[in-house]
Formats: C-alpha cells, sequence, structure tokens
C-alpha cells in the first residue's frame, strides 16, 4: 500500500480517536489537519516522496485561509444564522402550547389521539423551527406528563416524542440541508423540495403506526379520560392555533418554492416572522430577546468551528489522495453500484452513533458524493430539470438515515436530549425499547425513497417548469 494512502487510513484513525478524549470538534479537524501537516512535511524533508504533499498543502493552507475570509460573503451560509434565531425564538412563542392543547381536544375521542398530535405538532415545528434539539425538548416537556397522566406506557410516550422531534432534521428549512447544499455546489431550494414529500412520508408512517397500535393493542394507548364530544368549534380552535405557524412556513417554504425570494431571504423573512409571533402571543421580553439571541450565536459560532476544522481537515486530506483512496476502495467493492450505495448509507448510519450531523455533512458527504455520482447503473430519468438529480436524491437518503441515527440507541443524540426533559420514572432503557418501532418506520421510510426517487425528486422537477 502506498504511504499516503497509509496517511490517510491514519488520519481518519487519529480523528475518530481524538474523538473519544472529549476535546472540541473543530479542535480535533483542525488539530488533526496540522499533525499530518507537519507529519507530511518532515517525511518529505527525509527523502520520503509524497508526490509534493508539502508544498500543495502550503498553497492549500492559502486557500483556506481565504475560505474562512468568504465563509462571511458566501450566500447559502448567511442563511444559516436566521434559520437558527427562527427556531429558537419559535420555542419561546408559546404557539406549540396552544396546538398541543386545541389539537388534543380535537383528537380525545380517537385511540391514541395524543400520540397523533404529537406528531403532527412534530412535523409543524419541524417545519418552523428545523432544529432537533429545540423540538425534542420542547415536545418532550409538553406531552410526556400529559401522555403518562392519560395512561399510556412510558415506551411508547417517549418513542412517539423522539420520532416526532426528530423530523426537524429532515423537513424544510432544515439547516442540515442548508450546509449540505453548499458543500456539494446544489441548489438549496432543490433540496428543501426535495426533502418536502420524504418527511411527510414519515409523519404518515408514525400516524399509521399509532392509529394501528390503537386497533391491535389498545391498552398501550387508551383514551382520553377527559375527552370532549366533537363540535366544529374545536376544529375551528385548532385552526386558529395553526395558523399563526402556517403563515409562517408559508412565508419562508412558499416564497421559496413559488421563486420570489432566495433561501438566504427567506431565512430573514422567517426570523423576523417568529419574532412578530412572539410579540403578539404575549410572550415577548428582553430576557427572552437576550437568551435567544445568546443560543443562536452560540448555535452558529458552533457550527462554524466546524466548518473552518473540516475546511482544514477536508485539504490535508485531499492532498494525501483520500478523495481518490476512498472512491478506489468504494469502486472495488464486489457489490455492485446499488450494493455501493447502501454501504454507503449502512456507513452513515454507523457514523451517526458517535458524530454529530455537522461532522458527517462536511467531511464523510464531500467524499463519497463524487463516487455515487458516478454510479452508472444507477440511472435517475425523469427529472431533467433538476441539476444533478442523483445527487439530490443522495442527499435526501443521507439525510433520513441521518435522521434514524439520531435515535439509535446507545448514543442517539435525540434519546440525551429526551432523557433531560423526561420524568425521573422514565429510564434511559424505557427510551431505547421506545424509540425502536419508530427506527423501523425511518427505515421503511428509506428503503421507499431508495425503491421510488420519485418520492424526493418530483416536487424539485416540477417546481419551476
Amino acid at each position: 500500500m502506498p504511504l499516503n494512502e497509509i496517511l490517510v487510513i491514519c488520519m481518519f484513525a487519529t480523528f475518530i480517536g481524538l474523538l473519544f478524549t472529549g476535546f472540541p470538534i473543530a479542535w480535533v479537524l483542525a488539530g488533526t489537519s496540522v499533525l499530518f501537516t507537519g507529519l507530511g512535511a518532515l517525511l518529505e524533508y527525509f527523502g520520503v516522496s509524497l508526490g509534493g504533499f508539502y508544498e500543495a498543502n502550503f498553497i492549500a493552507f492559502k486557500a483556506v485561509i481565504n475560505r474562512i475570509y468568504k465563509l462571511g460573503e458566501n450566500q447559502v451560509l448567511v442563511a444559516l444564522p436566521m434559520f437558527i434565531y427562527m427556531g429558537f425564538m419559535l420555542d419561546k412563542s408559546g404557539i406549540a402550547e396552544k396546538m398541543m392543547l386545541s389539537m388534543q381536544n380535537l383528537f380525545g375521542k380517537v385511540r391514541g389521539g395524543l400520540g397523533v398530535t404529537v406528531t403532527m405538532i412534530g412535523i409543524i415545528l419541524a417545519a418552523s423551527t428545523g432544529i432537533v434539539g429545540a423540538s425534542v425538548v420542547l415536545l418532550g416537556i409538553l406531552s410526556i406528563p400529559a401522555m403518562m397522566s392519560q395512561g399510556y406506557s412510558k415506551t411508547f410516550s417517549v418513542g412517539t416524542v423522539a420520532g416526532a422531534g426528530t423530523l426537524g432534521i429532515l423537513i424544510p428549512p432544515s439547516i442540515m440541508l442548508v450546509i449540505m447544499a453548499d458543500q456539494l455546489a446544489l441548489s438549496v431550494g432543490d433540496l428543501f423540495m426535495g426533502a418536502v414529500f420524504p418527511g411527510m412520508l414519515l409523519g404518515v408512517l408514525y400516524i399509521a403506526y399509532i392509529l394501528g397500535l390503537g386497533i391491535v393493542k389498545p391498552d398501550a394507548v387508551p383514551l382520553s379520560r377527559d375527552r370532549k364530544p366533537f363540535r366544529w368549534s374545536l376544529l375551528v380552535d385548532v385552526v386558529k392555533d395553526i395558523l399563526p405557524a402556517a403563515f409562517l412556513i408559508l412565508a419562508v417554504l412558499g416564497s421559496i418554492f413559488a421563486g420570489i425570494t432566495t433561501p438566504t431571504e427567506a431565512s430573514g423573512i422567517g426570523a423576523a416572522g417568529a419574532l412578530l409571533l412572539t410579540i403578539f402571543n404575549g410572550r415577548f421580553s428582553f430576557k427572552v430577546l437576550k437568551e435567544v439571541t445568546v443560543s443562536a450565536y452560540n448555535t452558529t459560532a458552533y457550527i462554524y468551528g466546524i466548518l473552518i476544522g473540516a475546511t482544514c481537515f477536508a485539504l490535508v486530506l485531499r492532498n494525501l489522495g483520500g478523495d481518490e483512496f476512498i472512491e478506489k476502495v468504494l469502486m472495488s467493492l464486489p457489490l455492485g453500484d446499488w450494493g455501493i450505495l447502501a454501504f454507503i448509507l449502512f456507513c452513515v448510519f454507523l457514523l451517526g452513533f458517535f458524530l454529530d450531523w455537522v461532522e458527517i455533512t462536511l467531511i464523510i458527504l464531500p467524499l463519497v458524493a463524487p463516487v455515487v455520482e458516478n454510479l452508472v447503473t444507477i440511472d435517475i430519468q425523469g427529472f431533467g430539470t433538476i441539476d444533478k438529480p442523483i445527487l439530490v436524491w443522495f442527499v435526501i437518503l443521507i439525510a433520513v438515515t441521518l435522521q434514524t441515527s439520531f435515535l439509535s440507541p446507545p448514543v442517539g443524540f435525540a434519546l440525551f436530549y429526551l432523557k433531560g426533559v423526561c420524568p425521573p420514572e422514565v429510564k434511559l432503557t424505557d427510551i431505547y425499547k421506545g424509540v425502536i418501532p419508530f427506527i423501523v418506520l425511518q427505515l421503511i421510510g428509506l428503503i421507499l425513497i431508495v425503491l421510488f426517487p420519485v418520492i424526493a425528486l418530483w416536487l424539485p422537477s416540477v417546481a419551476y417548469g
């Protein structure tokens, strides 16, 4: 094996090993790149040929400085802080509490109605915030005590909240899709539109499972004790409480899909709209404004810090021939093109146990995307209005896979968000058991999107026709 390929393997091994030290990811990425730059330069100094690695890295690191400077001018990434601000502000606005109460009254006569309510609010929050942690925590605080007091099993209660809360990573305006679009030079609008039906598909699967469980195992999802008879006024209350969030979703996503605004401009509309909803709902104060601003600032800084570290890491890896090495390894697998695609998704699923979606998006996705683009037997036809339809489809598959890894024991991130807000009697093992059916449902959804690419590609293909 050539020395540069050995260095590529060692670089990945060092990165993974340093993750377990507890150092911040941004420092691990940047530090590993500096370490292997020095190692490569030292080897070339002593006469070991690495194909001009030192000179290439010297030029590359000058490019890194320019790349860091250009981050502030990137029109795609400018949308990130605005969408993050919108999510945190909506978390404080109180609209979720109003929707929970009115929808619970409406579905009170349906077995499992509170579970359906949680799922529908999860979909609405996903389309309003795009932040998994905020959705899971908010849904957990609002619904788990109510579900358990009505006799729902602990495992079902926490599983429903975790499944519904993680929809925010997929349903637009997902901040993950914004970064993926930037990394692969794809249209943010295409990815947003491509994620709509897959996100709705998962929501429908969740609701079908809850209603089916009410038939097969009614004790697990009992009827509400204080259910009210159906009146048209209940439906009016639901519509009235959903309208503010619906108008915000329409203003953000509708303006993008209609071609009126760019995603960056729409993110500003969303941030302003969330602020206005908080004011009109009587929840605004300068304390809330400070908390939201600081939270948005910290989250944005966290993502940009990792982006800078990942940029350094990717450049060193590329100068060592890492992208060619990974492509050679994947293409040499005796699996066929569909097998290679399945192997990539499986590796992303496993990496999701240990890495956040940010690292996978910035490091792994740019390495495997060219391989997928060259899988000649996977021919995506009939979507000619989309630029690089196979990559749009692949990104949606990665997003669904990462959503699955958010729920997967033992280290799914959503599980720990949820554990922090659960009542004391809910153990971590209850959460592990509760999410298993929803992991299975997500895998079913992933398989359907693999078999029927039209689920992800039809909407972006006709949007600008």
